[in-house]
């Protein structure tokens, strides 16, 4: 059973940043699509970033985009989610996620592995 482990959040002023990272616990699970999702208690959860398995397709929420980046290494089977010029708003608890079955075209949707999340916390 591979578990997706977060880690990286934390609490940061307005303006800052944060690197969020996500390790798979089996080194031999290398799903296509990986991605990054956030919600806060009083909102359904968002998509934030996604990526294909070799790093070359991206997508982001458009109100991310310009200021987080993610990112694999696949060598070590890592995303990562460089957040910069933070705001109050993008305070979430943040999900990796992973679709075992996709091999192509990832999306927002359709992932059936979650980590625990982390939580980020902007202050203004």
């Amino acid at each position: 059973h591979v578990q997706l482990v977060e880690s990286g959040g934390g609490s940061v002023q307005a303006g800052g940043s944060l690197r969020l990272s996500c390790t798979p616990s089996s080194y031999t699970y290398s799903p296509y699509c990986m991605g990054w999702f956030r919600q806060v208690p009083w909102k359904e959860r968002e998509g934030v970033a996604v990526i294909d398995s070799d790093g070359t397709r991206t997508s982001y929420a458009d109100s991310v985009k310009g200021r987080f980046t993610i990112s694999r290494d696949n060598g070590k089977n890592h995303v990562y989610l460089q957040m910069n010029s933070l705001k109050p708003e993008d305070t979430a608890m943040y999900y990796c996620a992973a679709d075992s079955w996709r091999s192509s075209s990832c999306g927002f949707s359709g992932y059936d592995k979650w980590g625990q999340g982390t939580q980020v916390t902007v202050s203004s």
